[in-house]
């Protein structure tokens, strides 16, 4: 699974004019199922999204995790996460089918909820709109 992930005081994602999902200070997570992807990988990346030591401890460096700080995480699906850009058209072969990318997607949400941490979603396939405030700036790429 890959995963874009940036530190945000706040994030939403709207679908046809509707606020799908919104966080305070968390984590937007845009994550995308490649084929040949398992639950196990799904598990992985999960415990170490919430370990990921990106937060500002008391002497304002990153050595706080989400786990620490209690913050929440909005999950959003992103196929193009899986882009091949050998050309000027992107290809998406290496994502994963959608059903199995919406599995996969669910199951990965469902491992953040387990580890405690507020976890809202955008809608599998959707044509979303997302809105965030990058704390940091922060932008990490996680694979696993």
């Amino acid at each position: 699974m890959r995963a874009l992930v940036q530190r945000v005081s706040e994030a939403s994602v709207t679908v046809d004019g509707t606020v799908a999902g919104a966080i305070g200070p968390g984590l937007l997570v845009l994550v995308c199922a490649m084929r040949g992807d398992t639950e196990a990988r799904s598990t992985w990346l999960a415990r170490k999204l919430v370990n990921l030591r990106i937060f500002r401890d008391d002497e304002r460096r990153m050595n706080r995790s989400l786990l620490d700080t209690g913050g929440s995480a909005l999950v959003v699906s992103q196929f193009t996460l899986a882009a091949e850009t050998k050309g000027n058209r992107p290809g998406f072969s290496t994502a994963a089918a959608p059903d199995e990318g919406r599995r996969l997607y669910e199951h990965f949400s469902e491992a953040l909820r387990a580890h405690g941490v507020t976890t809202a979603n955008g809608i599998f396939a959707a044509d979303m709109k997302v809105a965030l405030v990058n704390d940091g700036p922060v932008t990490i790429w996680l694979e696993g």
